[in-house]
């Protein structure tokens, strides 16, 4: 799986440019009751990954493994919290994940494309 963005840089004469280029995916195992799922390189920034779940995909109850920022950017999630409430997520919306102890949650791809989204570790 690959992520496409623009980049937006400048040149030693102090001109700006922008730049299609990709970032590649690989297979991960990040939650240890899951599947596994596609993320990038990790860019300190503080820190951010493309996260991409085929469409299906879905956890069992899990922690997450850090305070995370979660954009979504292609597909629908629907996350269910350890109390029940269940609320779904697509294009353009944001989820502070801060879960790091106890159940957790869990998580699925509901829409019927693969799912793109950006993860930054807070």
């Amino acid at each position: 799986m690959i992520a496409c963005l623009t980049r937006l840089y400048s040149t030693a004469d102090g001109e700006s440019h922008f730049e299609n280029t990709t970032e590649e995916l690989q297979l991960v195992d990040l939650i240890p009751a899951a599947p596994p799922l596609h993320l990038s390189k990790i860019t300190p920034a503080t820190e951010f990954t493309f996260f991409g779940a085929p469409a299906g995909w879905e956890s069992d109850w899990h922690p997450s493994n850090a305070r995370n920022l979660f954009l979504v950017v292609s597909g629908e999630w629907e996350v269910t919290a350890s109390d029940g409430e269940t609320r779904k997520f697509s294009v353009g919306d944001v989820l502070l994940v801060e879960d790091t102890i106890g159940k957790g949650h869990q998580s699925r791809v509901t829409s019927s494309q693969d799912s793109l989204s950006i993860l930054i570790r807070l």
